[in-house]
C-alpha cells in the first residue's frame, strides 16, 4: 500500500509542475496584450502559420513541466537540484518576458537580444539537468530548436520591419 501512495503522490507532483509550467505560459500570453496585430508585420514567407505556435508552446511548457518533475524525484544531492531549478526558474522568467517585450511593446530588437539570453539559459539548465537526469535534459531539445527558430524569425522580422 506505501508504494501505490508514493506513486499517487509523485502523480500529483507531474501534474504540479506541469500546471506550473503552463501557468507561466500564460502568464506571458497575458503580458503579451493582442498577439494578433502579430499578422500585420512583415514576416519571411516561411513563417509558421498562426495555429503553430500555441500548439508548439502548449507542447514544450509540458515538457518543461515533465523536466522538472524528473529533476525533483531523482534522489541526487539536493545542491545540485536546486541549482537545477534555478537554472529553470531563471529561463522560465526569460521566457515569459520575451513576449510581452515582442508583441505588446514591438521592441523587436530588444526581443533578440532577450531571446539570444533566453537560448543560452536553457542550454544551462539542459546542462545541470543532464547532470542529474538525461532524460530530463534530452526532452527539452525541441525546445531549444524551437527557440533557434523563434530567434531567427525575430531577427527576419527586425529586418522586414
Amino acid at each position: 500500500m506505501e508504494k501505490y501512495n508514493q506513486r499517487n503522490i509523485e502523480y500529483k507532483l507531474l501534474i504540479k509542475d506541469i500546471a506550473f509550467a503552463l501557468a507561466a505560459g500564460g502568464v506571458g500570453a497575458i503580458l503579451g496584450g493582442k498577439m494578433n496585430e502579430f499578422n500585420t508585420i512583415n514576416k519571411p514567407a516561411w513563417t509558421p502559420p498562426p495555429i503553430t505556435f500555441p500548439i508548439v508552446w502548449t507542447s514544450l511548457y509540458i515538457l518543461m513541466g515533465v523536466s522538472s518533475y524528473l529533476i525533483c524525484v531523482n534522489k541526487t544531492d539536493p545542491k545540485f537540484k536546486k541549482k537545477a531549478f534555478f537554472a529553470y526558474l531563471i529561463q522560465l522568467i526569460l521566457n515569459v518576458l520575451w513576449t510581452p517585450i515582442f508583441f505588446r511593446f514591438k521592441n523587436y530588437s530588444l526581443a533578440f537580444i532577450w531571446i539570444l539570453l533566453l537560448i543560452v539559459s536553457v542550454i544551462i539548465m539542459m546542462i545541470k539537468f543532464y547532470k542529474i537526469k538525461p532524460l530530463a535534459a534530452i526532452i527539452q531539445i525541441p525546445y531549444i530548436i524551437w527557440l533557434v527558430v523563434a530567434a531567427i524569425l525575430n531577427y527576419n522580422i527586425i529586418i522586414l520591419n
